[in-house]
């Protein structure tokens, strides 16, 4: 995700506690969605949908934290 600001990711991993806590919330519910997608089931349909849209706002979040901390660099 985001190789571009793969180095200012490592820094924000080891001093920004907020980027840390979205950053984690992302890859857990990434890794959630690929085990249901693995099921394929129709009963997880629209669980599936919410945590995308969810999953979604979480990467949208984290861009806007590496912007906002790059224009601080």
């Amino acid at each position: 995700m985001f190789p571009e600001y793969r180095d200012l990711i490592t820094k924000l991993k080891a001093t920004d506690k907020h980027f840390i806590k979205k950053f984690n919330e992302h890859n857990e519910l990434d890794e959630q969605i690929t085990a249901l997608e693995k099921r394929s089931s129709s009963d997880v349909t629209s669980e599936l949908k919410l945590m995308k849209s969810t999953r979604l706002h979480l990467k949208e979040q984290i861009l806007e934290i590496l912007k906002s901390h790059q224009a601080d660099a």
